[in-house]
């Protein structure tokens, strides 16, 4: 009887201890709008499973690739409200909330990657402070590759692009097309392949990972790389979920995301010329702009640099003072 007893109180244990192991577990959510062999899909998922093995599975980060749990747009706003714990975004979709958040989306700013690295060096500080006021932070930010021009015919200069059915994905895409005399379509990239499919565009702006990811090579036959600008995206958290964590699991995410975030650089780098190549062995023609073309686009970029200074204020001057000092 004794011996029963002592089996039973031992499987009550048992089943506590399990108990408060299974409580101890924290589970977020990760949303992101790029597909899961995308390089910044990749390179979270492996921040995740870096997460994981620091913190022996006590914190467990799911990530849900390809606009499947939130579209693009709506991936800030489900962080911030605490329907995902953390998500990944383009910061320069969000330029209509704040011109902050457009800096690196404004054309020939930034155009290599240390120019893109020092520019996001001296932005941080007035990002995080805005981000802090909406109750996020960022855990880590990865460029894309420098922009180019995505057309079915090729062009020699601005005017050839006139009429044309132009993806725009951000107030800063949209603006180049209202300066350039295109016609904006928005189109976020989980649904790209089928507008180009269907005729809905007939040419954007964007990376050559953009391009391949969507198999681009397939619906527009010209890429132009104009390197007008290098966007970054930006993985965020809420700020109450990250401080829910206890000490030893916030020194592992704080870890894991700088390490993300320098994997990621060098990646970004890497993949590159990589793109360009997969692209070009597809059948897409790489062109070198011509001299009116960049002198075109060079042109479209100040009017925006000007347009981004008016909006951004005193604050703006500040940042873009200290980027070209720096």
């Amino acid at each position: 009887m004794n011996y029963k007893l002592r089996a039973a109180l031992a499987g009550i244990g048992m089943s506590l201890g399990l108990g408060t192991s299974a409580l101890a577990q924290t589970k977020w959510d990760l949303p992101t709008a790029y597909p899961a062999t995308n390089y910044h899909t990749e390179n979270i998922a492996q921040f995740a499973k870096d997460v994981d093995a620091a913190t022996g599975g006590k914190l467990k980060i799911t990530v849900h690739a390809n606009a499947s749990l939130f579209k693009a747009t709506e991936i800030k706003r489900a962080v911030q409200s605490s329907q995902a714990q953390a998500g990944e975004i383009l910061l320069a979709n969000f330029a209509n909330e704040n011109p902050i958040y457009a800096l690196d989306g404004v054309p020939f700013l930034a155009t290599t990657y240390a120019e893109a690295k020092k520019l996001y060096e001296v932005s941080k500080p007035a990002m995080d402070k805005l981000l802090a006021a909406q109750g996020i932070k960022v855990l880590f930010m990865v460029p894309w590759a420098p922009q180019g021009i995505y057309v079915k015919k090729e062009i020699g200069s601005v005017a050839d692009l006139r009429g044309i059915k132009w993806r725009a994905y951000s107030p800063a895409t949209a603006k180049i097309a209202e300066l350039i005399g295109a016609q904006p379509v928005q189109i976020q990239q989980a649904e790209l392949a089928q507008a180009m499919a269907t005729g809905v565009i007939e040419s954007y702006m964007s990376s050559g990972s953009t391009g391949y990811d969507t198999k681009t090579y397939e619906h527009i036959k010209n890429f132009y790389d104009t390197q007008a600008w290098i966007p970054k995206n930006a993985v965020l958290v809420n700020v109450k979920a990250f401080d829910a964590l206890d000490p030893t699991t916030k020194a592992a995410v704080t870890k894991a995301a700088a390490d993300a975030q320098a994997r990621g650089w060098k990646v970004a780098q890497e993949k590159n010329d990589e793109y360009k190549r997969l692209l070009s062995e597809r059948g897409m023609k790489i062109h070198k702009p011509s001299p009116k073309l960049d002198a075109d686009m060079r042109q479209v970029g100040g009017i925006m640099q000007a347009d981004w200074l008016k909006a951004a204020g005193s604050d703006g001057q500040a940042i873009v003072d200290a980027y070209k000092k720096k």
